[in-house]
């Protein structure tokens, strides 16, 4: 089927998910669209997360969307069931996937989580992965400072280091920890940074791959798949800045994305 996949963030982070879908399903078309604008989702409250979602998913089923992939785990948590119960179209997160990768990845079930406060707060992951392997231990770990110097496109350097050093240190306290699930799609653009900080003997989980690997089963599964051969045509959206968001975007893609446009989608509150 020949319609576009669309793809939801409260910002740049869910590119990285992008990225690897548009490894893994080249002959898909996407859109996203990224609310740079009211980025970050984590200190806003239940409320705010679900009007916000819902506003980017209005946006793209006017692009006759045939598949959701919600692109950010504070979103996820809040609204994924929502929007699975409410939409005809599938819909994906990225909270199931990067717990999947996380089982397969730790050696003694010991599992850490960084997020941001939404995501923390809403204890998606621990309940996906206990679920899903009971008796894992797991600990929680917000991470405020870290999308914003993301979105500010500080990725590395000493101020990045520090930043990243002192988010991180109440991790000490779980020293058993052999996997680290990046809780939230901005992080794996400090991956290199938090795996400095942690050291190389704790494996980092991004859901990146496994959201994508899910969408490919998913569209297959409901012949959804564009069997046309001609090459995809992606459209970018942002409600912010658009030249804060194209530098970004060329450290994700190591070039320059086409079809990018600033968009406003905030509805009046009564």
């Amino acid at each position: 089927m020949n319609k576009p996949i669309g793809v939801i963030d409260s910002g740049v982070g869910g590119l990285t998910v992008v990225h690897e879908l548009m490894r893994q399903l080249p002959r898909e078309k996407l859109i996203y669209l990224g609310d740079t604008l009211r980025c970050p989702y984590g200190p806003r409250t239940e409320k705010e997360i679900i009007r916000f979602t819902w506003e980017m998913v209005d946006f793209l089923l006017t692009k006759d969307i045939k598949m959701l992939v919600v692109a950010c785990n504070t979103a996820t948590a809040y609204t994924l069931e929502q929007l699975q119960k409410n939409l005809t179209i599938p819909v994906v997160g990225v909270i199931q996937p990067g717990a999947r990768a996380a089982i397969k990845s730790t050696l003694n079930n010991h599992v850490g989580i960084i997020g941001t406060e939404g995501t923390v707060r809403s204890n998606a992951y621990s309940n996906a992965l206990t679920m899903l392997k009971p008796g894992l231990n797991t600990i929680s770990l917000a991470c405020p400072t870290f999308v914003p110097i993301v979105e500010q496109g500080i990725l590395s350097g000493s101020y990045a280091e520090k930043t990243v050093e002192h988010g991180l240190l109440p991790l000490k306290q779980f020293s058993e920890m052999d996997t680290l699930i990046l809780g939230c799609t901005h992080y794996p653009l400090l991956k290199e940074v938090i795996q400095q900080v942690v050291g190389p003997d704790i494996t980092l989980i991004s859901s990146s791959e496994e959201t994508a690997r899910e969408t490919s089963t998913i569209l297959q599964i409901n012949q959804l798949l564009n069997d046309e051969t001609e090459p995809c045509y992606h459209q970018f959206y942002t409600t912010g800045d658009v030249d804060n968001f194209t530098s970004l975007t060329k450290r994700i893609f190591n070039s320059s994305i086409d079809n990018l446009k600033s968009v406003a989608i905030e509805k009046a509150v009564i």
